[in-house]
């Protein structure tokens, strides 16, 4: 690369790619782009994960939609490489939503310049390094405060919209028994309603991302099971449990079901697939459903009866029609038995069945061999409530301060040229008037 090319500075979300992680690295590009000193730097928001898995984020895919930005102008960690510009000497580093680098990003840690995160700080502080971190309920309400404070003519409907949406869905609505919400939070989607009344109404707002973030409809079987997936790994075995929001009975009629379940363990490298599929009743009661799938009978049954047998908690379990022999569906009658509750009766069927060696032991290895799913971070449970860890593998990666290891550039390299993507960059910022005025 050319002396006196562009430096790039580049704000990074984490590998979760929630819609906090999206909208911080976007909102916070952009208030760079507006305030930075006038020089050659290209402030570029990257999105970390794979563009492959954007339409996994339902919330995201639904809010650029409703804000009129463009999805093919957003570049995502496999489209540019980030190491290959840090040893040219053309890279600067904003984390944004986490404050810590994988093991695969330790390299970048040298050219990080600023972080702006809403948990716990796990990184030493260094000379020249600008830390924004406060136990707020958002990292969007710290992107918020600093334009507010530091830019105001800056924030225009579209920039206030995306913003409040994003602090209303982390903080639940802004409901104080939610134990979410702080009073930064408040101050400040306050403060975005009161320059722009005609914003609308914070329920609305937040059912209708609720709604998004769990809606499955146009996802393929393979994406629906990836959505919302743990894994448990035995000595010679992986077990996936996957979450869906979905009655069970919509799930089972989909075409082509068996060969979707059939590709999507194939691909992992999953023995067996357990599916527990969530909906609710009078909108606040859950109702859950359990599927057991896998082409092996002996290990189908036993972590079939494993569940049914279950005291700690009861599942109470009631069998229902299914469309396949390897396919064991049950209505699920204590609803209060979350994913959560579930995982031990199955950390307990493998240990057992370690312990045993039953014949069970051997059947998948040619499947399994050789096959080890990504180890992936800490993940919010369906419910609120806190995942498991030990043996546990969570995919797709999560919003807890960077804890994958390995770099999604493992796979290949990077799509896009550093032009490419400086050309994208400038089409952003040439949509962004017409979106605005349109928007005021």
């Amino acid at each position: 690369m050319q002396r006196g090319a562009p430096t790039v500075h580049v704000v990074l979300g984490n590998e979760a790619c929630d819609l906090d992680s999206m909208v911080s690295a976007i909102t916070f590009a952009y208030f760079l782009s507006k305030t930075a000193p006038k020089q050659k730097v290209i402030f570029l928001p990257i999105l970390n994960i794979p563009r492959s898995e954007f339409p996994l984020r339902g919330e995201c895919v639904f809010l650029l939609r409703e804000s009129r930005l463009s999805e093919d102008l957003l570049v995502f960690r496999d489209e540019i490489d980030l190491h290959a510009l840090h040893k040219d000497g053309q890279l600067a580093l904003t984390l944004v939503d986490h404050n810590v680098l994988p093991r695969g990003d330790s390299a970048l840690e040298e050219v990080v310049k600023e972080v702006v995160d809403h948990r716990r700080l796990e990184r030493p502080l260094a000379p020249g390094l600008v830390v924004t971190a406060e136990p707020v309920g958002s990292c969007a309400t710290l992107v918020t405060e600093r334009i507010v404070r530091t830019a105001p003519d800056i924030l225009d409907r579209q920039l206030a919209y995306v913003l409040r949406c994003t602090i209303l869905l982390d903080c639940i609505n802004m409901a104080p028994e939610a134990g979410k919400v702080t009073p930064k939070d408040t101050e400040y989607v306050t403060a975005l309603e009161s320059r722009f009344s005609d914003l609308p109404p914070r329920a609305v707002v937040f059912d209708t991302l609720q709604r998004a973030k769990f809606d499955v409809s146009g996802l393929t079987i393979e994406q629906m099971l990836r959505k919302d997936l743990k894994v448990l790994s035995g000595e010679d075995i992986l077990l996936a449990i996957s979450a869906v929001y979905l009655r069970l009975e919509d799930l089972l009629a989909r075409p082509s079901l068996k060969e979707g379940l059939e590709k999507f363990c194939r691909g992992g490298g999953y023995g067996v697939l357990v599916v527990m599929t969530i909906s609710f009743i009078q909108e606040s009661q859950p109702f859950r459903q359990l599927a057991v799938y896998s082409p092996h009978c002996d290990l189908r049954e036993s972590v079939s009866r494993a569940l049914e047998e279950s005291e700690t908690p009861s599942l109470q379990l009631t069998p229902m029609d299914s469309p396949d022999s390897e396919i064991a569906a049950y209505h699920q009658g204590n609803g209060q038995a979350s994913r959560k509750k579930v995982l031990p009766v199955v950390r307990d069927f493998l240990k057992a069945r370690e312990a045993g060696r039953s014949d069970t032991a051997v059947i998948c290895q040619g499947w399994l061999t050789g096959l080890r799913a990504p180890r992936g971070g800490q993940e919010e449970e369906e419910d609120g409530e806190e995942a498991v860890h030990d043996e546990e593998v969570c995919l797709p990666p999560t919003p807890m301060n960077s804890l994958v290891e390995g770099c999604p550039l493992d796979g290949g390299l990077p799509k896009l040229s550093q032009e490419a993507i400086l050309e994208r960059f400038d089409k952003m910022a040439a949509e962004a008037p017409a979106v605005d005025s349109s928007d005021s």
